[in-house]
């Protein structure tokens, strides 16, 4: 108990101030601002040369501000009131080549699909995500799902979001097969909630032969059966361990 409440501690640090070596010290988002300004300046605008300053500000802002959310490049441009989609695909790219930004693509087994559909966009660290974004509430849930795909990232996985008649977070793809199906679901505690999500995770894991599914949560730890498929609940601290 005692070794779990020090796990737990350190984890809430890292779920606010995010894992940037200065800031883990500190604790300073003052840091974390300056980090920022850094990342765009230095690594972005002055590295590629980029023209349209403000435009790039704004959309680097917008992003972090909404990751998790489906976007489309269009639906951007019309935001931002930048013409150029192709403006906008290069600006992502960008953010990618600096590690500071991620688009995620729906899994489909149409290429062509792959590309033109929506994508999700997450954000390196939490603590920048913290400091930076036009947030209003804590968002726990956004920061959790962040959270698993940075990690998921960080151990070279092939990842995907699936949505169609029902939505899954991250499909893991191993060569030509999906390998693992993961629901991101910080609280679980409303019935209609927990419903929603083993369903949800049950009908993917279905579609792809998969005897198993993982559903990450706060603090919730259990195995149970759903639809022929089991359901393994685990806490976020204890998965990324």
């Amino acid at each position: 108990t005692k070794e779990i409440g020090k796990i737990k501690y350190q984890f809430n640090l890292f779920m606010e101030f995010g894992g940037f070596p200065e800031t883990v010290i500190s604790s300073s988002k003052t840091e974390l601002a300056q980090l920022y300004q850094d990342i765009i300046i230095k690594d972005l605008l002055v590295r590629f040369g980029i023209k349209e300053k403000q435009s790039f500000r704004e959309l680097a802002l917008y992003l972090i501000s909404n990751i998790t959310s489906y976007m489309s490049y269009n639906k951007l441009a019309k935001i931002l009131e930048i013409n150029s989609v192709t403006t906008i695909k290069n600006f992502i790219f960008f953010f990618e080549e600096a590690y500071l930004l991620f688009p995620l693509q729906l899994f489909d087994y149409s290429y062509k699909k792959q590309i033109i559909n929506n994508k999700k966009i997450y954000v390196i660290d939490t603590g920048i995500y913290n400091t930076i974004s036009l947030k209003f509430s804590k968002n726990t849930g956004v920061l959790y799902e962040n959270v698993v795909f940075i990690e998921l990232r960080r151990r070279n996985k092939e990842v995907y979001y699936y949505k169609e008649l029902f939505e899954c977070d991250f499909l893991i793809r191993e060569g030509t097969k999906i390998r693992e199906a993961i629901q991101v679901c910080a609280d679980i505690s409303e019935l209609q909630t927990l419903e929603r999500e083993t369903r949800g995770l049950a009908e993917v894991c279905n579609k792809f032969k998969l005897s198993k599914g993982t559903i990450i949560t706060a603090d919730v730890e259990k195995s149970v059966k759903y639809n022929g498929v089991q359901m393994n609940f685990v806490p976020l601290w204890k998965w990324l361990l």
